[in-house]
């Protein structure tokens, strides 16, 4: 898109928008009208469901686990089981409540956003998806939204709560809190929840001007130019609307700033008790404020830091630092790198390089498709393997081991090829920079990071990476001696149990993703496309009796259905296709031993 220069030529440009914004609003506005209730509909009465008939078996749950749980401590227990009541007669008012407000919510939103990115540049007929786009898909994944959440009440709670209740090592300490420490505790929050929300509230309020000023005129500068978010036809309705309810974005801030202000009052309290200091909580209420006064000036572009004092109140803290300047001043230069840069060469760079969620998900269970078909072909999974998975619910090898594996080979290929981020395919690497700007992402992409590091000072050889593959799959992995049968090159038991560690490591990752909503649903489809694979390449005799969890035979006459749902799947939306140069041999299946990240 060509943005306009000069002022004349912003003004025709947004004059003559207007007709064709008021038009396409309308009919995004008839299409919500429509779908809206029936979204709306579906993902209320799908949540309700499955929260209220859930609740009774989370209630009892719960309680069995937290009491039979060894990580907390007696006192903390007792505490957490006096009070966990109040969360539990909550959650399914909130949770209904929360349905409903999403589902309008999404019902209004998804088919009026669809009818403005029917009209973009790489959309063909546009009067013709203007439409219809929109109205099936939000439907669609309301469904989908109602499955996810499924997946969350049923398989990803009730793993938290296994895993609370699971045994801990002799050498780990229970989380508990001491009955001496308690008054002083006590006694600083008293102190600081009305002195943090008396100052933090003044902070906002005296700052909320400014913050009004300059987002009307930064909106505004925007809309005459075309610029920021009005470059995007998509985003027009709603940074327009930004313009008019920018005034109660402001309030919410100053509200959300007094919430929090309570919450950071009461954390004194921790502070006291994790210091066993009541000089520290009364610092802590000090600098604290100051905190949140540097914060603010860097979410506004104001001056560097805070007049206000901050001293110290960990023990183990600089005298002239606070806890999170390190990570204020990075945030501060990404923002200013980000002022710096033009919104339109942001978009395009955004465009070009970033890659989705979505796409990572895409590239990982499609790795683990075509890493399950070299397995099984090569008898490292069987039959057996997807009827435990399918049957008996054990998914341990096919749900644990084979992402781990596959993601293994991919940090394998980014150590040799000594990338500063990870190899996902022949030409495309993902870092910290192009990557999903998500929290949850940055939790998994960390400790991966430093695990191609680790590898990279191992130096394996081929021998050694060939025999990894045997190894993450079959053995627990728990000592060094268990790989002495099991022809690992090397005899060095400091190799091994490094390499063990970051084996136990990745699985433990990948088993906090398996409690991902959407990697459940993903995962059941891995295991059809792994079931029609078993039944091709499987003997003759072990093909019958490869049942679904709901009862229905897999059988070869659905291969095609299965394939092709397999793998319009695991196809690559909205970005470049990060599987799409896998080398390949005569069976169309690319050799463990030729590469190792697919």
């Amino acid at each position: 898109m060509n943005v306009p220069v000069g002022f004349l030529s912003k003004l025709w440009s947004f004059l003559s928008f207007l007709p064709f914004f008021f038009l396409l609003f309308i009919l995004g506005l008839a299409k919500a009208a429509v779908i809206g209730p029936i979204s709306a509909a579906i993902i209320l009465i799908g949540n309700t469901a499955v929260i209220l008939g859930l609740w009774i078996a989370h209630f009892l749950w719960t309680y069995y686990c937290l009491a039979r749980t060894k990580r907390l401590g007696l006192v903390l227990k007792i505490v957490a089981m006096l009070l966990l009541p109040v969360p539990l007669v909550l959650w399914p008012p909130v949770g209904i409540v929360g349905s409903l407000l999403g589902g309008i919510g999404y019902g209004f939103f998804a088919p009026l956003l669809a009818t403005f990115e029917a009209v973009g540049e790489n959309v063909k007929q546009k009067c013709h998806h203007c439409f219809v786009d929109g109205c099936a898909s939000t439907v669609r994944y309301s469904c989908t939204v109602v499955r996810d959440f499924t997946d969350f009440c049923f398989h990803s709670y009730f793993s938290y709560m296994d895993e609370l209740s699971e045994k801990v090592p002799p050498d780990e300490k229970p989380i508990d809190v001491k009955l001496m420490r308690l008054p002083s505790s006590f006694l600083v929050t008293l102190i600081g929840v009305p002195v943090d929300m008396f100052l933090i509230t003044a902070l906002a309020l005296w700052k909320s001007p400014y913050m009004l000023l300059q987002g009307w005129k930064r909106l505004l500068e925007d809309l005459i130019g075309r610029e920021g978010p009005f470059l995007e036809t998509v985003c027009v309705p709603f940074a327009g609307l930004a313009i008019l309810l920018w005034p109660l974005a402001v309030a919410a801030s100053v509200v959300a700033a007094v919430v929090s202000s309570f919450f950071l009052g009461l954390y004194s309290g921790v502070v006291v008790h994790q210091e066993d200091s009541f000089q520290s909580g009364l610092a802590y209420i000090i600098a604290v404020v100051s905190l949140f006064d540097e914060y603010v000036n860097d979410l506004l572009y104001l001056s560097e830091g805070s007049c206000l004092p901050r001293p110290k109140y960990r023990k183990n803290q600089s005298p002239k630092l606070g806890d999170n300047d390190g990570s204020m001043n990075k945030r501060r230069q990404n923002s200013l790198n980000a002022r710096l840069v033009p919104e339109r060469t942001r978009s395009l760079k955004r465009a070009i390089q970033e890659f989705k969620p979505v796409q990572i998900w895409d590239w990982l269970f499609k790795s683990c498709e075509v890493n399950g078909k070299i397995l099984l072909r090569e008898g490292f999974i069987d039959t057996k393997d997807i009827k435990e998975c399918l049957v008996k619910g054990n998914c341990k090898k096919l749900g644990i081991k084979l992402p781990a594996w596959t993601i293994l080979q991919c940090l394998l290929t980014s150590a040799k090829q000594d990338s500063s981020g990870l190899v996902i395919s022949d030409d495309v690497e993902l870092t910290t920079a192009n990557g999903p700007r998500d929290k949850v992402f940055d939790w998994f992409i960390e400790p991966l990071l430093i695990m191609k590091e680790q590898l990279r000072k191992l130096q394996l050889n081929d021998n050694e990476e060939m025999s990894l593959r045997k190894l993450v799959m079959v053995n627990k992995n728990e000592r060094p001696e268990d790989w002495d049968e099991e022809g690992f090159p090397s005899g060095d038991h400091v190799r091994r149990a490094q390499l063990q560690a970051l084996i136990r490591r990745l699985q433990g990752i990948v088993a906090s993703m398996s409690r991902i909503p959407t990697f459940r649903r993903r995962f059941k489809n891995l295991v059809k496309v792994l079931s029609i694979e078993a039944i091709q390449v499987g003997p003759p005799g072990k093909q019958i009796g490869v049942t679904s969890t709901d009862g229905s035979s897999i059988s070869s006459s659905s291969r095609a259905s299965h394939n092709q749902e397999g793998s319009s799947e695991n196809e690559m939306k909205n970005g470049p296709e990060m599987c799409s140069n896998v080398p390949k041999t005569k069976d169309g299946i690319k050799s463990i031993s030729s590469q190792h990240s697919v």
